[in-house]
């Protein structure tokens, strides 16, 4: 039997966040703002905080500095329950962040500090205890230096021989992301881009064209999260959209990383694939009402009624 419901591999930063911000001051003034909060954030941190907030049992793989920052992050995991047996420390840089002057209409231009996350990198003699769960979701290729070398490729690979469930996320894609996606798609269940991110990959625009690129590439689903837009879902054998759900937007930072944490946490429970969908776009929503990556959620029971109440944007 497995020790984790899921495992959380890759990116994983400090976010500094404020808000509202209408305009940065000049020379040395200052603006007074409503909130500052700190938080770990990234493709895997925002994923794996809001899966274990729906009760799911996780642990992460990651690389943090030697610093200040990377002691908070594991405090707040610690305090969330998550597993951090398997968390790296360098000092070879310090912990990766973010400054984000989130502003009014909930839009958050970044500042970001690359750092520690670019040196993870997870040996062949750890796969089995990074593959110590029923699923394993990777977030981050395109900021993750090291493992952006082959090693995601062999890591998700293993995780396939094991049966894991894969799913799989990316960041900052770029002219070389086509040639990564080659090597991974082929072992991943789940891929789960921005529709943004992969109209750019793929050149297309057609959401259902898209989701037949990748499919073509060895994925077996695609979930492409689109914002106000919600979701939408194709796989060898069916097709469907989710809709977004109407909230009072404060912060956009982390929706589609908690997208993928409520997913794979849904599918953890048993949920079948547009039901974990509908769990996912409820638990994004309410991180949309708060400000950093597991703002709004509190445990399943809430997520759950929120679900209920909630109204789509049709």
């Amino acid at each position: 039997m497995p020790k984790f419901d899921a495992m959380f591999v890759g990116l994983t930063i400090l976010d500094i966040a404020g808000r509202p911000v209408s305009k940065i001051p000049g020379g040395g003034g200052v603006e007074f703002i409503e909130e500052i909060r700190m938080n770990p954030a990234g493709t895997a941190a925002g994923a794996v905080m809001n899966a274990a907030k729906m009760g799911i049992k996780t642990a992460t793989v990651a690389c943090l500095g030697k610093d200040e920052k990377g002691d908070f992050i594991v405090d707040q995991y610690e305090r969330m329950n998550i597993d951090c047996t398997l968390v790296q420390r360098t000092d070879k840089a310090q912990t990766s962040a973010t400054i984000l002057p989130i502003r009014p209409n909930g839009e958050r231009p970044a500042l970001h500090a690359r750092g520690a996350s670019d040196y993870l990198f997870v040996e062949e003699k750890d796969f089995d205890a990074a593959c110590d769960a029923r699923f394993l979701h990777h977030g981050g290729t395109g900021l993750l230096n090291a493992m952006d070398l082959g090693q995601s490729a062999k890591l998700l690979a293993h995780a396939k021989s094991k049966g894991l469930t894969t799913s799989f996320d990316l960041i900052a894609p770029n002219e070389n992301t086509l040639r990564l996606l080659k090597e991974l798609l082929p072992f991943v269940d789940y891929f789960m881009p921005s529709m943004e991110e992969v109209e750019f990959i793929s050149g297309l625009t057609n959401p259902s064209e898209i989701a037949d690129f990748f499919l073509g590439l060895g994925a077996k689903t695609c979930i492409f999260k689109w914002g106000e837009n919600g979701s939408f879902i194709k796989s060898h054998d069916e097709k469907f959209s989710i809709s977004a759900l109407k909230v009072t937007i404060s912060d956009t930072t982390g929706c589609g990383d908690s997208y993928c944490g409520g997913f794979v946490a849904g599918l953890a429970m048993g949920y079948d694939l547009r039901h974990s969908c509908e769990l996912a776009t409820a638990v994004s929503a309410l991180v949309a009402t708060g400000l950093g990556s597991d703002a709004g959620v509190i445990d399943l029971a809430s997520t759950l009624a929120f679900m209920k109440d909630a109204t789509k944007l049709e």
